[in-house]
């Protein structure tokens, strides 16, 4: 099994027994506060300020989606090439977001 441990602003794969098994940093260009793993081979990351795609093989930045309030948005779920995300607000409504996901061939 791999796993994604992130801390601070980086990340490694690393196996059940902690030892790292890619030699692949991932840099983030802001501490998340959470990860989720979506099936086109990418990784999102939630910061205070924007949400980071990034390809699970390389590390590569494919995306930034920038939000004056990232930290407030909740990842719900993943369905085809969409991303479904919504915003909490405390006593209020809140909205869902939606992000197409097209997986660029080099």
């Amino acid at each position: 099994m791999d796993l994604l441990l992130c801390y601070e602003d980086e990340g490694v794969y690393v196996n059940t027994y902690g030892k790292v098994i890619k030699d692949i940093v991932l840099q983030w260009g802001e501490m998340p506060t959470s990860v989720a793993y979506i099936g086109t081979g990418q990784i999102m990351g939630w910061g205070q300020k924007a949400i980071e795609i990034r390809s699970v093989e390389t590390g590569h930045l494919d995306g930034v989606f920038m939000h004056k309030r990232a930290q407030r948005l909740k990842f719900l779920c993943e369905r085809n090439d969409k991303v479904f995300f919504a915003s909490t607000r405390s006593g209020s409504s809140s909205q869902v977001y939606f992000m197409t996901l097209n997986k660029i061939q080099w």
